[in-house]
C-alpha cells in the first residue's frame, strides 16, 4: 500500500513538473521587418519581447520574419505563437489558420495609418492617372499598404498593373522609397509611417519624395496570437493587460517601442473588416463556404 501511494505521489510530481515545464516553454514572438534590416529590427523590438516576458512570467523568443507573407505563414503553421504584423498578413493568418488579433498598435496615439503612392518630384507624375507606361513597385504580397490596398485601388479604376505599367516589381518598403528617391523607379506603394521614419532617419530626403495618392484610414498593425493560444482565454487576458500597460511604461522605458509608437489598444477581428473586404474584392481572399 505504501509503495502504491509513493508511486502515485511520484507520478503526480512528474505530471506537475511536466505542466510547469510546458508553461515555461518560450513563446515564439514573430515581428515583421519594420526596420531597414534584420539586425536593427531585432534590436528595436528586443525591449518589447523582454517586457512581455516579465509581464507574462514566461520566456519570449524574438524572431524577425523578413516578409509579411512569411510572417502570416509562420503564425499559421505554428512556428510563431504571437506576432506583431501588418493588417493584411493578420487577415490572411486569421482566414487560413484561425489566428486572432488581441490588440492594435498606436502610432501618434491613433490605431490607424495610411497607404500611399510615392514618386520623385521631378518625375512629372502628379496623380495615379499619370502612371501609365511607368515603372511601379509593390511591396510583397503579404503587405497591406504595399500590395493589397493599392491593388484594390487600381481595380476600382479599371487598371490591370501588369498591362498598365511598363514594369512591375515586388520588393521591400525601404527599397521602394530608396529607389524612387534615386529616380531608379518612377513610383511605388508604401505607408506613411515608413516614409516618415526613413526621412527622420536620413535614409531618404523629403525633397526627393512626393506623395501622389493616399488611402482612407486603415487599421494599424495587429498583435495576434495563434489559434492554439487564442483558445486560452486567461492567457489572452494577461497578454492584453500587458500590452495595454505599454503606453504608461514608455515614460520610464522610452525604447520599449520605436519612435512615435505610443502603445496598444485592445481590438478584435471586426476592426480589420476593411482589409478583409479589400482582400475579398480583389480575389486575394476567397470567401469561406457555409457548412452544408
Amino acid at each position: 500500500m505504501k509503495l502504491h501511494r509513493r508511486h502515485l505521489a511520484l507520478l503526480a510530481a512528474l505530471a506537475l513538473a511536466g505542466v510547469a515545464q510546458a508553461q515555461q516553454a518560450p513563446l515564439q514572438f514573430g515581428v515583421g521587418l519594420f526596420q531597414p534590416d534584420k539586425e536593427k529590427n531585432d534590436a528595436t523590438y528586443k525591449p518589447l519581447a523582454e517586457y512581455l516576458a516579465n509581464q507574462l512570467n514566461r520566456p519570449v523568443q524574438l524572431r524577425t520574419v523578413d516578409s509579411w507573407e512569411g510572417l502570416a505563414k509562420s503564425l499559421a503553421n505554428g512556428e510563431t505563437d504571437m506576432a506583431l504584423m501588418g493588417p493584411w498578413g493578420y487577415v490572411l493568418a486569421n482566414h487560413e489558420a484561425g489566428a486572432e488579433v488581441v490588440s492594435t498598435i498606436l502610432y501618434g496615439g491613433k490605431p490607424e495609418y495610411f497607404a500611399i503612392m510615392v514618386t520623385h518630384p521631378r518625375s512629372g507624375i502628379n496623380t495615379p492617372a499619370d502612371l501609365k507606361g511607368k515603372t511601379f513597385a509593390f511591396g510583397d504580397k503579404g503587405s497591406t499598404s504595399g500590395y493589397l490596398i493599392p491593388r484594390h485601388y487600381f481595380m476600382t479604376q479599371g487598371i490591370d498593373p501588369e498591362k498598365y505599367f511598363s514594369k512591375v516589381l515586388y520588393t521591400k518598403h525601404q527599397a521602394i522609397e530608396t529607389q524612387v528617391a534615386q529616380g531608379v523607379l518612377d513610383a511605388g506603394a508604401d505607408y506613411n509611417r515608413n516614409r516618415d521614419a526613413m526621412i527622420e532617419q536620413g535614409l531618404i530626403s523629403a525633397e526627393q519624395s512626393k506623395i501622389i495618392w493616399q488611402s482612407a484610414p486603415l487599421p494599424n498593425d495587429a498583435f495576434a496570437v495563434s489559434k492554439a493560444l487564442a483558445a486560452d482565454k486567461a492567457f489572452v487576458a494577461r497578454l492584453q493587460a500587458a500590452l495595454a500597460g505599454v503606453g504608461a511604461t514608455l515614460a520610464s522605458q522610452p525604447k520599449l517601442l520605436p519612435s512615435h509608437y505610443t502603445g496598444f489598444v485592445t481590438r478584435d477581428n471586426t476592426f480589420y473588416k476593411p482589409i478583409r473586404d479589400a482582400g475579398l474584392a480583389t480575389g486575394n481572399l476567397r470567401a469561406k463556404r457555409a457548412p452544408q
